[in-house]
Order: C-alpha cells, then sequence, then structure tokens
C-alpha cells in the first residue's frame, strides 16, 4: 500500500496557525505525530497531499495501489482494520467526514479530487478521533499518550531508572528508551503512562505525572513540574510548571511560569517567567481567534490557554490571557497583556504591534535552527515567505501607514 494523508481543506483552516507550516498530519498529538501513528500501524512509509506551497518540503508519492487517509484521523486497530478492507473506490466516512479512500492506480493530485473521487460505495465508522479544531490537540493528549505508549513499547523492555534518588510509583506503566538520564525525580505513573525518550534528561528536583511524554534529546529541567496529559516534542528544554498541554519540538520553555491547556509549534522560545492563562476569572466559556471563521469562536472549553505557531517568540515576564492565539515568527515583549490575537510577524507587545520585517526573521531562525544542527534552507525560506504573504490581511497596522 502506499499512504497518502490528505488535508481536509475545513479542518486545515480551523487548524491554523498550526498548520501554516505543515500538513495536519504533522501535528503531534499523544507521543507521536499523527503521521508517526499511521507509519507505525500500517508498516509503511507516508507521503502528503498538501497546500502546494508546502510540497517541497512534505512530498507527495503516488505508487500503485494508494490509499488515501484523512490526516486529521487518529488511528487504532478498529480504524485502521476497517481501511484495510477498503476495495478499490471504496471510502471510508464518519460522520459525514470523508476519513479514507482506495484509489488503488488512481493519482490525485489535490484534496479536491479526493473528495470528488469518493464513489456511492462506502463504509461508517462509528468511532473515529479526529484532530478537528486546536483545542482538541491538548484534550484528546492524554488518551493519545496511553495509545501511543502501548504502540510503542508493546513486546518491549524499557531501561531501568537506575538511580536511588528517584522515587518511582507504577513502575510498569514507565518506559525509558535507551540513553535517558534521570536524577533524584518523582515520577507518578498511577494516573497514566510516562514515556521518556531515547537521550531524553529529567534533571533534579523534577516532578513528573503520567500521562507524560518527553521526546528524544529533550529535557525537563530542575525542578520542572509536568502536572499529566503532557507531551513535549524532540529536541525541547522544559522548565516551570505545564499541564495538559503540547509542545511540537525545538521548542524551549526553559524557566519558571505555568503554561496550561496550550499548544506551541516548533523553534518557539518562552522567556523567563511566562504565564498563561487557562481560565477567565469569571469561569466562562473561552472563545479564540480562528482563521477560518475570521473571528473570535467559541471552544466550548472552561480552559483554554495559548495556541503558538512555528518560530514564535516572547521576552520575559510575558502574560498571556486566556485563549490567545500567537501566528508564525511573532516577538512579543514588554509589559501588560497584549491582545488574545497575535498575528504572525508581529513586533511588540501590549503597547502595540508593527511588523517582524523578513530580513530579521531570517537571521533569527538561522541563527535558532543552526544551534540545533538543522539548516535554514531555501525551502524553510519559502515557506516563511509564502506565509508572509498569507498573512499579511490580518497585520492591520501595516494599513494605517
Amino acid at each position: 500500500m502506499n499512504i497518502i494523508l490528505f488535508d481536509d481543506p475545513t479542518i486545515r483552516q480551523d487548524l491554523l496557525p498550526l498548520t501554516f507550516t505543515r500538513p495536519v498530519a504533522e501535528i503531534r498529538v499523544g507521543i507521536l505525530t499523527i503521521a508517526d501513528k499511521w507509519r507505525q500501524y500500517m508498516g509503511e512509509a507516508v507521503s502528503y497531499l498538501t497546500q502546494p506551497y508546502l510540497n517541497q518540503k512534505f512530498t507527495l508519492c503516488h505508487g500503485t495501489h494508494n490509499l488515501y487517509i484523512n490526516g486529521a484521523v487518529c488511528p487504532d486497530e478498529h480504524i485502521v482494520a476497517s481501511i484495510r478492507s477498503l476495495k478499490m473506490g471504496e471510502a471510508l466516512y464518519h460522520k459525514g467526514l470523508l476519513v479514507a479512500i482506495n484509489g488503488d492506480n488512481v493519482e490525485l493530485q489535490d484534496v479536491e479530487e479526493v473528495a470528488n473521487y469518493a464513489s456511492s460505495k462506502s463504509q461508517e465508522c462509528s468511532n473515529c478521533t479526529i484532530i478537528r479544531d486546536v483545542w482538541d490537540i491538548f484534550l484528546y493528549n492524554g488518551e493519545q499518550i496511553r495509545s501511543d505508549f502501548k504502540l510503542l513499547t508493546a513486546g518491549r523492555q524499557s531501561q531501568p531508572v537506575n538511580d536511588k534518588y528517584t522515587a518511582v510509583y507504577n513502575e510498569e506503566n514507565i518506559f525509558i528508551e535507551e540513553g535517558a538520564k534521570i536524577r533524584a525525580a518523582i515520577l507518578n505513573a498511577e494516573n497514566g503512562p510516562i514515556y521518556i525518550g531515547k537521550n531524553a534528561q529529567v534533571h533534579e528536583g523534577a516532578v513528573i505525572k503520567g500521562p507524560f511524554a518527553l521526546g528524544e534529546e529533550s529535557n525537563v529541567n530542575v525542578g520542572g513540574k509536568m502536572r499529566g496529559d503532557v507531551s513535549i516534542g524532540p529536541f525541547c528544554k522544559v522548565g516551570g510548571e505545564v499541564a495538559a498541554s503540547v509542545i511540537f519540538g525545538y521548542t524551549n520553555k526553559g524557566h519558571e511560569g505555568y503554561l496550561g491547556n496550550s499548544v506551541l509549534g516548533e523553534w518557539c522560545n518562552l522567556g523567563a517567567d511566562t504565564n498563561t492563562s487557562n481560565l477567565k476569572n469569571n469561569y466562562a466559556e473561552v472563545k479564540i481567534w480562528n482563521y477560518a471563521k475570521g473571528g473570535f469562536k467559541k471552544t466550548g472549553q472552561q480552559f483554554c490557554g495559548l495556541i503558538m505557531g512555528d518560530h514564535s517568540k516572547c521576552g520575559i515576564n510575558t502574560m498571556f490571557n486566556t485563549g490567545t492565539v500567537v501566528g508564525v515568527s511573532a516577538n512579543i515583549f514588554g509589559a501588560g497583556f497584549p491582545r488574545n490575537f497575535i498575528p504572525s510577524f508581529s513586533w511588540g507587545g501590549a503597547a502595540g504591534f508593527e511588523t517582524f520585517q523578513l530580513r530579521k526573521v531570517y537571521e533569527v531562525a538561522e541563527k535558532v535552527m543552526e544551534r540545533r544542527q538543522v539548516a535554514f534552507d531555501e525551502v524553510e525560506k519559502a515557506i516563511i515567505d509564502d506565509v508572509f504573504e498569507q498573512t499579511k490581511q490580518y497585520r492591520v497596522w501595516d494599513k494605517k501607514d
């Protein structure tokens, strides 16, 4: 089978700003990205049917037996079995949403073609985990950590904790990959599994409650407090207090401060003592900016913190209001609460914003990525350029000049 993960256009819009710089299937929820989950379950490589400007980085590969799968769907054994049973031209739906099509040797080139190709012959799946909105990422995170933990650890032996000063609760629900180091910490897996990735480090005084996942080469800094339903992607440094949040990868929240019910993309940095509000003072339902609507959308949630796109940064003592959305490559600093929708390529804070010019954006991205031995190449630059053009409409201060 040739697995092609396609972006549902409506869902992709609802998942902005995170999907400005990646296909939907590259979203991390649980231990793995959605694409990684499909690789594990299907035992096959995957490619992406996504926006044209992302194609050079996230390629599309057709084969002789093409299986098109909605990139917002998190796989499980039931869904995988249903998809494998599809006959040529047959589609799988969940409550009207296209989940998958057996396209056989048909080379569909865009998402509209995928939708039009779906024949009248179809199956319906009753249960399906779908990441439709940005808050679904942290809402489903604990469930997905549990699912990924079973998938990744089945039939394998964990490395020992190997530290007499580390307190461990429910050790059979803890898995430590090769090269990981834990020193004088507390690991409590009574409420869910704890997964520590390859060469990751948990430093002295850290307190970790499951469900929790720490990616390859990542660090929980001295005294870090991980309160459960937390996923940290690869090559991150995390400290302070974190609850019910997902950090995709290559991002640092290394200092004190609270991050709750939040999602951070890649190459972000939160300055020391940055705090996010995840609950309104009147306990009302949280509304957040939605790009598809062009305005604020009800989340149906009482708890919702910060959604931050790739390459964005904030200075020390930054305070984010409940339900703040920050776009791509924004730089936020200064006293007071900034607005709760900060467009991509914003530079400033509560006192006002101007445009973070592309020349400076390139300089910062090159320096940050070089520290992780990753090149800010022409492909990355082209994506940033495209997002800059797409998001001009939101930088209203440019229109006033």
